[in-house]
C-alpha cells in the first residue's frame, strides 16, 4: 500500500470509530485470519467501512470489502477510500453467465483474503432485514470450506440516512455471530433464510 493510500485508510478507520463510536461484540466467533464470508445487513453507504473498523488490524489486512463499482468509483474520495481498503468492485451492470460477479470474487480471493458482502443487494431502510439474494449461497457452494460469519449493524442507518451525504455522529453496534455452513442437500431458498435469521438473530436484545 503507498503511503497514500495508507494515510485515507488511517484517516477512514479513525473517522468511522468517532462518528460511530462501533460497540463490537462477538457472540460464539473471535477474530481470525481464516478465510471468511463476512455478511450483514446493509443500511448505510459507509457499512463496508463500520465492518472493516469492527475487525483487528491482523484480520484487516486480509479482509475485502465488495462493493457496487458504479457507486466507489465516483469522484475522488471514494475511488482512494475503495483502493485503501484493497475493496473489489462489481460492476453490477456488466453481469455476464460465463463471468459470474461470483466467480471474479472466488478469483481474488485466492486462498488468502476473506470478503465482506451485504446479501440484500440494495439498503434497507433500518428498520427489517430484506430476503437475501443468491450470491451467498453460491459462495457456500462453490468454497465449502469458507466460514460464513453473519453480522449486524445496528444504528447505521441513523449514523448516515438515505439521501444524507454526512455522518452523524451515534453510537453503532457490530456484532459478529457464529459461522455457518452450506449443508448437505439443502435448498437454495433454505440457506438463505437460514443465514438472514443468523443475521437477525445478532440484533441487540435478541440474545438477552
Amino acid at each position: 500500500m503507498t503511503p497514500v493510500l495508507a494515510a485515507v485508510d488511517w484517516v477512514i478507520t479513525g473517522l468511522a470509530r468517532i462518528l460511530s463510536g462501533p460497540q463490537v461484540r462477538w457472540i460464539d466467533c473471535q477474530p481470525d485470519t481464516c478465510q471468511r464470508v463476512y455478511f450483514a445487513n446493509h443500511t448505510s453507504h459507509i457499512d463496508m467501512v463500520l465492518v472493516r473498523t469492527a475487525l483487528p488490524r491482523e484480520c484487516q489486512k486480509v479482509t475485502r470489502p465488495v462493493a457496487a463499482k458504479d457507486y466507489w468509483s465516483k469522484g475522488w474520495v471514494r475511488p482512494q477510500v475503495a483502493k485503501a481498503f484493497n475493496a473489489m468492485l462489481i460492476d453490477r451492470r456488466s453481469i455476464k453467465v460465463h463471468q459470474s460477479p461470483i466467480d471474479l470474487m472466488l478469483e481474488a480471493m485466492g486462498d488468502r483474503y476473506s470478503v465482506i458482502i451485504f446479501p440484500e443487494g440494495g439498503r434497507s431502510d433500518g428498520e427489517r432485514v430484506g430476503e437475501f439474494k443468491s450470491g451467498l449461497y453460491y459462495l457456500g457452494k462453490k468454497r465449502p470450506d469458507l466460514e460464513l460469519v453473519p453480522v449486524h449493524l445496528h444504528n447505521m442507518h441513523r449514523v448516515l440516512p438515505r439521501e444524507e451525504y454526512l455522518p452523524i455522529p451515534l453510537l453503532a453496534t457490530v456484532t459478529f455471530g457464529p459461522p455457518i455452513w452450506l449443508e448437505q442437500g439443502e435448498t437454495k431458498a433454505d440457506f438463505l433464510a437460514r443465514a438472514r435469521q443468523a443475521v437477525l438473530r445478532l440484533a441487540p436484545g435478541e440474545d438477552e
